[in-house]
């Protein structure tokens, strides 16, 4: 078995669906995010956009349990 990670989501029909949900978390938080490199956003806004997305599953996966 090999240690090494990779960038392909285990369901390979989820790269459009993960792609779209970054664009609506960035969009959320007032983060210019483009298609493509984003090598240009600084450590915050990118944490945020991050941030935003954990933020959001955790809201889902809570409202299942109810």
């Amino acid at each position: 078995m090999s240690n090494k990670t990779s960038k392909q989501p285990v369901v390979p029909t989820a790269r459009e669906a993960l792609d779209k949900f970054k664009m609506e978390a960035a969009q959320q938080v007032g983060v210019n995010l483009k298609q493509g490199y984003n090598g240009d956003l600084t450590s915050k806004e990118a944490g945020s956009v991050g941030g935003q997305m954990v933020k959001k599953m955790i809201e889902a996966y809570e409202n299942g349990l109810k």
